[in-house]
């Protein structure tokens, strides 16, 4: 877009702030690599799209899938947890390491209520601050305005506002640029590739800094849900937070290339170029999943009369696949000595795997498809 202009720099004094340009209006791509890009995207998220479709029961996969997107755009945060401690309960997790552990769970409730929110409101600041509210609750970033945009200056980098990194606009303007982004999304006036959009949108939600904790993870959280609003996905299952993680320095250099140089295409080239691999990532992953569910299935068919509480087990495993003995009894509603004579079979079947090497207490994972996260 030759005519993009991002913003400007307004002198505050010791610093200055970005002001961003309002992005409701009409706009013209004019550049064919972008075209092309956005014509391959929208064929691969088709194609996952129609692929879940066709996947029994895709709500047991769709947890593992939100919990690697937690601790990916945790991540990039400087949170420090991996799939496997947050798949633990709080009790089994090191003491210095809860609260990373406590923003992981915030992020998967949040984005769980925000994907369930779509469907009494539309993408808006309203569906925006509540989803912000419940990342932030309880944990370190409880003291920053869960909930609200933010009443005072923030800024990126930096030991002080003086010496940042990026200093977002002044708070007193953040109700309008956000009306206006919020605006942009549902306007129908003027078309405009919705994955184009969301790259727009996303590009303007981190520039405006809203809140005063949590922009980034909310940030890349918006992108998941615009795609299920406009229809574009019908189940949560495409998220960007892994490609930025491994990709972090374009991220960062990319979103602010646009703020610098007024260049929006080479953000579009990367975000749809994010959404290309993704995409292809997470049609491997469902096929792979398929495959590992029917081997699975042949195995506890072996079991005979025990089969069908294995198979009550497993339902869970592809929730949360990390489970005690306890656990088990509770699921298959069975006495602890049955419980521990399950896991022991699937143990020997090569399904489960103890991971603590404790004599008591003892966890067990579904190693083969946590691996496939």
């Amino acid at each position: 877009m030759k005519d993009f202009k991002a913003g400007n720099y307004i002198n505050q004094g010791t610093y200055k702030s970005f002001q961003p340009e309002l992005i409701n209006r009409e706009w013209k791509i004019d550049n064919m690599e972008v075209i092309s890009l956005l014509d391959k995207a929208n064929r691969h998220l088709g194609r996952l799209d129609m692929f879940s479709e066709y996947i029994p029961n895709i709500d047991l996969f769709i947890s593992m899938h939100v919990l690697k997107e937690a601790t990916q755009s945790s991540k990039i945060e400087g949170t420090q947890t991996n799939i496997e401690e947050a798949l633990l309960d709080k009790e089994d997790v090191n003491i210095e390491k809860r609260n990373d552990w406590e923003e992981v769970q915030n992020y998967i409730s949040a984005l769980n209520k925000a994907v369930d929110s779509l469907n009494r409101l539309p993408f808006s600041s309203r569906l925006i601050t509540e989803t912000h509210e419940t990342l932030l609750k309880g944990v370190r970033g409880t003291h920053k305005l869960p909930g609200h945009f933010r009443t005072s200056q923030n800024w990126i980098g930096g030991a002080s506002i003086n010496d940042a990194t990026f200093v977002p606009p002044v708070y007193t303007s953040i109700n309008t640029i956000m009306g206006d982004l919020e605006n942009f999304a549902h306007n129908t006036d003027f078309f405009f590739p919705d994955l184009l959009k969301i790259a727009l949108i996303h590009y303007q939600f981190e520039t405006i800094h809203p809140f005063l904790d949590g922009n980034g993870r909310v940030g890349r959280l918006l992108i998941t849900l615009y795609l299920i609003e406009k229809g574009i996905l019908k189940k949560p299952i495409l998220y960007l937070s892994d490609f930025f993680e491994r990709n972090r320095t374009l991220y960062y250099g990319n979103l602010s290339r646009v703020r610098e140089k007024d260049d929006i295409t080479q953000w579009f080239k990367f975000f749809l170029v994010g959404l290309i691999e993704t995409t292809q990532n997470g049609i491997e992953t469902f096929d792979k999943i398929l495959k590992l569910k029917s081997g699975v299935d042949s195995k506890i068919q072996t079991l005979g009369n025990r089969s069908a509480n294995a198979f009550k087990l497993m339902n869970y495993l592809y929730k949360k696949p990390l489970v005690n003995a306890f656990k088990v009894s509770e699921i298959t509603e069975t006495s602890d000595a049955t419980g521990y004579s399950l896991i022991k079979s699937l143990v020997e079947l090569g399904i489960l795997k103890e991971i603590t090497g404790r004599k008591r207490k003892k966890i067990y994972a579904f190693s083969d498809y946590i691996d496939l996260f």
